[in-house]
C-alpha cells in the first residue's frame, strides 16, 4: 500500500470458510490480529456485511461495474506493487493463503493448511485437489515449484530491479543470478498435493507474505508461452503481461482496453462458488468527482477513496458507504538530514504542538482513529506503552527555546493532487497541520506538488525537504509490514543513522516464530517513539460507495476484495 497502496475472503461459502480457518491455526505462525480491544465501527460493519453476503440473492443483472482511480500497470501481479492492479489481479489469481475476512490475518484459500519448522526455514502446505487454471492447466504442487522457481530465476536487467520485482527483492532479497542471494532456496513438490517451500533463514512472516497478489499461483503453461523474457528485456511488456494472465480465480480475463476499462467473466470450471454476477467491468476514471457524479448518474454501480467532504452527499442520495477497517497509518515525517530537525527536542516540539483528534476530526472520514504509533493496533508487536506526546502549545514553544529554534521556519511538503486510503484530503489534512505549527511559532513554508512524478521522487528520493504528509497501507499482518519499510535501513525520506534500531529490526525479522518477535516488535516501537522520526497522525477509515441496487460486498482491510458475491439488482 505508500506509498504503494494496497485477500480476498476465501470464495468458499462464507460459513465454510469460517469453518476452515481452525484447520490452518496449529501450523500458522501468524499474528492473531486479535487485540482484545471492542471492534471498531467499520469491523462491525464489515461482519455485517460478509454475515448478509451468504443470503444475498442471485444477481439480477448480469454486470457489475466498478470504477478505479487509475488503469492496472499490466496484468502480470507479480511485477506489480499498485492497488489498482492488485484490484484485478485479485479477481483472476488465488495465492496459497487469503486472509480471514475482515481482518489482515492469513486464511486457507489453495492451501488447505500449512505447518512450518521450528527453525522457521521450511513450511509444508497441503493444497486442494479441485483446481484448474482458466487455461484447462492443473493446480498442484508442481504449479506451485514453478511458480518460486519462475519468481527466483528472473532474467538481469529490469526483471531484477526494486521498481518491478518490489515485493520478491523486499521480502525474498534476490536473485538466483544476482549479486544478492534470495533467502528462498527450494521447492519440493512431495506428492501432487503437498509441497514444502525451503528457505535459507527464518522469515516468522512468510505465510502472511503470501497472501500478497505478487505471489499467486500463475499457469505455468501461459507462463511459458506467452511471459519469458531474456536478460534485459522488460517483463511488464509480454504478451502475457498485457493479454494473458492465467490464474484460478473466480472470474478469467476478457480484454484490457488501455485508459477505459478491464473486462471480467465468470470461470465456469472455479472451484469455489461460482460467481452470482456474470461479468465485472473495472472501469477507469480518475477524477474523485467524476466517479462520484458517475455513480449517481448511474453510470457505475460503485468506487474506491471517497471523498470525505462527498459522504454526506452521497448518503443524502441513498448510496452505501462502507468503510474499510483501517489497516494503515497517516504521519508527518520529519528529514532529520536537515537542520535543526536533526534536534530531538525539536522534533518533540513539532509533535506537542499537533492536535491530532483536530486533524480527524475536520480532515478525516467517520470512524477514523488517532494514531500513537507508527503501525495499527491490531498487528502483532504494538506497544501500550510507547512514549506519547499529547497536544500540548506551551511544552511546544518551551522545547523550541530549549532547541534555541524560536525563529525555526520549515519547508512542510504535500501532495495537491492524489487521494489515498491513509490520506484522503492531503491539503485539507496539511492546511489543519500548518495552522497548529503556526500557533507554537513555526513558520511554514508551503510545498505542493503532484503526487506522479514530483512528490515521490522528492520525498523518497532527496534530502530536499522538511517535514512532509505521507503514510502506508499495510499489505499483510507483520510489524516488518510497517516497521521495517519505514525504519530498516538509511533513505532519503528520514535522513538518519540509526544502527542500533536497524540491527534491532533486522533481528526481529529473522526470528522464527511470531510469539518470539512479539516483545522485539513492542521494544522497537517504544524505540522509535523515543526516537521519534516523524508524528503518527491518524489510522484513516477508507470508504467505498455502493449504489442502493448492489448487495454482497464486504470489505478488507488489506484490500482482499473479490467481487464473487456482488449482486446487482435490478
Amino acid at each position: 500500500m505508500n506509498i504503494r497502496q494496497l485477500r480476498r475472503g476465501v470464495a468458499l461459502s462464507t460459513i465454510g470458510l469460517l469453518g476452515t480457518l481452525a484447520l490452518a491455526a496449529c501450523g500458522s505462525d501468524a499474528p492473531s490480529g486479535d487485540s482484545g480491544e471492542a471492534a471498531s465501527a467499520a469491523e462491525q460493519q464489515c461482519q455485517e456485511l460478509l454475515d448478509a453476503s451468504a443470503d444475498a440473492p442471485d444477481s439480477g443483472g448480469d454486470t457489475f461495474v466498478f470504477a478505479a482511480s487509475s488503469d492496472p500497470a499490466m496484468l502480470n501481479p507479480f511485477f506489480a506493487s499498485d492497488g489498482e492492479t492488485f484490484r484485478v489481479a485479485r479477481q483472476i489469481f488465488e495465492g496459497l493463503v487469503g486472509t480471514q475476512p475482515c481482518t489482515a490475518d492469513p486464511a486457507p484459500l489453495l492451501a488447505t493448511d500449512w505447518t512450518g519448522t521450528e527453525d522457521g526455514k521450511s513450511y509444508t502446505f497441503t493444497l486442494r485437489d479441485d483446481v484448474t487454471f482458466h487455461d484447462g492447466t492443473e493446480f498442484n504442487a508442481e504449479a506451485v515449484c514453478s511458480n518460486f522457481e519462475y519468481w527466483v530465476n528472473q532474467p538481469k536487467g529490469p526483471a531484477q530491479s526494486e521498481d518491478v520485482t518490489y515485493y520478491w527483492i523486499s521480502l525474498f532479497k534476490g536473485f538466483r543470478d544476482s549479486e544478492t542471494p534470495s533467502i528462498y532456496d527450494s521447492c519440493e513438490a512431495t506428492s501432487p498435493t503437498e509441497v514444502t517451500i525451503n528457505l535459507t533463514e527464518p522469515f516468522a512472516g512468510f505465510v502472511p507474505a503470501m497472501s500478497l497478489p505478487a505471489f499467486a499461483m500463475q499457469s505455468p503453461t501461459a507462463i511459458e508461452k506467452y511471459g519469458q523474457v531474456a536478460d534485459e528485456e522488460d517483463p511488464t511488456t509480454t504478451q502475457y503481461a498485457l493479454k494473458y494472465p492465467t490464474g484460478t480465480g473466480p472470474y478469467k480475463f476478457v480484454e484490457w482496453n488501455r485508459g477505459e476499462n478491464v473486462r471480467l467473466t465468470a470461470f465456469e470450471d472455479y472451484w469455489g462458488d461460482q460467481p452470482r454476477t456474470q461479468n465485472i467491468v473495472i472501469t477507469t476514471i480518475e477524477d474523485t468527482g467524476a466517479k462520484r457524479d458517475a455513480l449517481m448518474n448511474g453510470d457505475i454501480d460503485a468506487f474506491d477513496l471517497v471523498a470525505p467532504g462527498d459522504i454526506r452527499t452521497l448518503e443524502e442520495a441513498g448510496v452505501q458507504i462502507i468503510n474499510r477497517p483501517a489497516f494503515n497509518i497517516l504521519y508527518l515525517g520529519i528529514n532529520q538530514a536537515q537542520e535543526p530537525l536533526d534536534d530531538l527536542k525539536v522534533r518533540q516540539a513539532i509533535a506537542h504542538a499537533i492536535n491530532k483528534e483536530d486533524v480527524v476530526n475536520q480532515t478525516l472520514p467517520p470512524g477514523s482513529e488517532v494514531a500513537k504509533e507508527f503501525v495499527p493496533p491490531i498487528v502483532n508487536g504494538y506497544s501500550e506503552d510507547v512514549q506519547e506526546y499529547p497536544y500540548d502549545p506551551e511544552k511546544a514553544k518551551q522545547l523550541l527555546a530549549e532547541a534555541g529554534a524560536e525563529n525555526l521556519t520549515l519547508e512542510f511538503n504535500y501532495p495537491v493532487d492524489i487521494s489515498r486510503p491513509y490520506m484522503p484530503s492531503p491539503v485539507e489534512t496539511f492546511n489543519v497541520i500548518r495552522t497548529q505549527l503556526e500557533d507554537v511559532g513555526i513558520k511554514v513554508k508551503p510545498v505542493g506538488d503532484q503526487w506522479t512524478p514530483d512528490y515521490l521522487e522528492l520525498i523518497q528520493g532527496t534530502e530536499n525537504h522538511g517535514i512532509h504528509l505521507l503514510g502506508w497501507t499495510g499489505d499483510y499482518n507483520d510489524t516488518d509490514n510497517f516497521l521495517g519499510v519505514f525504519f530498516g535501513r538509511e533513505s532519503s525520506e528520514w535522513g538518519f543513522d540509526n544502527p542500533e534500531l536497524f540491527k534491532a529490526l533486522t533481528e526481529a525479522r529473522q526470528l522464527p516464530t511470531v510469539e518470539e518477535q512479539q516483545p522485539k516488535y513492542e521494544a522497537i516501537n517504544e524505540q522509535v517513539m523515543e526516537f521519534l522520526p516523524g508524528v503518527p497522525i491518524a489510522h484513516p477509515v477508507p470508504s467505498l460507495a455502493f449504489a442502493e441496487n448492489i448487495e454482497g460486498f464486504y470489505p478488507s482491510p488489506v484490500q482482499d476484495e473479490p467481487f464473487t458475491y456482488v449482486v446487482v439488482n435490478e
